[in-house]
């Protein structure tokens, strides 16, 4: 059987996708399709180090599983042979707690999960329908990214709002960037033996950013809630504060309470404060200039993330590791520095220099030799976890098919 699988990713106007073989090996293909549901809709195919853009005419996500499908037929040079494929999912709610090989019923979950997430898993189903459509038998996995917090224990999920609320709703924290925690969760089991009797923080920091801690590599306690939106500040989330200032917004602006919970989501965090960018290379350019906002900006998102680390850090009995990584954790020494000076108190302690020089894409310890905590750069790799679980399912399946 071949180890080859297609990991996709839907959004409500985006598709990306990369072909991987369950290894640490780079994708075979990647890409991403922009703009779909517009006239100027594309998509971007890059294999073997090189880099081709095309028109998607039908542009809709059928369009672009079909466009992918095509790519792979008309470039036999590149050995591509499908085992099956695996599909990011945002919310599982409390029906799914680990990977799953999709039938109509996961189908009817994804979409019954909807309701806490409706940007995202209503593209999940069309991108898994169009997929079935166009790949016909092939296996098909759905990987959640809250799975990994179902461990979460009553008093750290539940919210304190009438119980009944939690019984008729399921209205609770779920947490999120569960794949990426567990992907750095094996990690550190290989990096160091004892780390099944050990305790991590962990920060995923990106445009989306969160925390979590860990104690015998499960999850204990996130950041993130029932969405997304809360926690950390973000690239243009606002993260966690009074709830009451969603209704103040809304009377301020004379707008609905949908347009402020609007202006939390997409025009809040590092963009909102700096009112230059959500980018956080940009807002490093900015500081380094003399720009006060971006400073500003930069400074509340690493008060915020330390705080939220400290948090968490309350489920655990003792703390042996903290993680950065994200697209801002892996590449910002900057902001890792900003965020050890603020814990301290948690006996992190960081080698500026190891700090400053670590090499972008490896794992590197930066911590001070002498240090009780281990601080480390992690690279993750979410879409080689989403793989290697539909190699799991389907070999599985497979085996119980033939026992039986």
């Amino acid at each position: 059987m071949t180890d080859q699988v297609l990991v996709i990713n839907c959004g409500s106007s985006s598709l990306k996708f990369a072909v991987l073989d369950g290894t640490e090996n780079p994708p075979i293909l990647e890409g991403i399709a922009d703009r779909l549901g517009s006239e100027h809709s594309s998509i971007t195919f890059k294999h073997n180090g090189t880099k081709q853009e095309q028109r998607l005419y039908d542009n809709d996500h059928r369009a672009a599983v079909a466009a992918i499908k095509k790519w792979i037929n008309e470039h036999p040079e590149a050995d591509i042979s499908l085992a099956g494929v695996g599909h990011r999912v945002v919310h599982g709610g409390e029906t799914f707690s680990q990977s799953v090989t999709i039938n109509d019923e996961v189908l009817k979950g994804i979409e019954d999960c909807s309701v806490f997430a409706p940007l995202h898993n209503p593209a999940h189903v069309k991108g898994i329908k169009e997929t079935q459509a166009l790949f016909g038998d092939l296996p098909q996995v759905a990987v959640f990214d809250t799975a990994f917090h179902q461990t979460l224990s009553a008093d750290q999920y539940l919210y304190p709002i009438p119980m009944r609320l939690y019984r008729e709703h399921h209205f609770r924290k779920y947490g999120f960037h569960g794949t990426s925690y567990r992907y750095i969760s094996q990690k550190l089991s290989e990096l160091d033996p004892a780390y099944g009797a050990e305790n991590a923080l962990i920060a995923h920091l990106g445009n989306g950013a969160s925390v979590c801690a860990t104690c015998n590599g499960q999850s204990v306690d996130t950041s993130m809630g029932i969405t997304p939106l809360e926690g950390l500040m973000m690239g243009t989330r606002s993260g966690s504060l009074d709830p009451s200032l969603l209704s103040f917004i809304a009377d301020a602006e004379g707008i609905t309470m949908e347009d402020a919970l609007n202006v939390l989501n997409k025009e809040s965090g590092l963009k909102g404060i700096s009112e230059i960018s959500n980018d956080c290379r940009t807002l490093e350019t900015a500081q380094a200039q003399g720009d006060d906002r971006a400073q500003l900006a930069l400074d509340m998102f690493s008060s915020r993330a330390a705080k939220h680390l400290a948090s968490v850090s309350t489920n655990l009995s003792s703390l042996e590791h903290l993680v950065f990584t994200g697209g801002i954790g892996e590449n910002s020494p900057l902001i890792r520095e900003a965020i050890c000076q603020r814990l301290q108190t948690l006996g992190i302690k960081i080698d500026r220099n190891t700090n400053q020089t670590a090499p972008r894409g490896e794992i590197s310890c930066i911590s001070l030799a002498d240090a009780p905590v281990k601080v480390w750069i992690i690279p993750t790799n979410e879409e080689l976890l989403i793989a290697q679980d539909t190699l799991h399912l389907i070999n599985q399946d497979t085996a119980t098919t033939h026992s039986a």
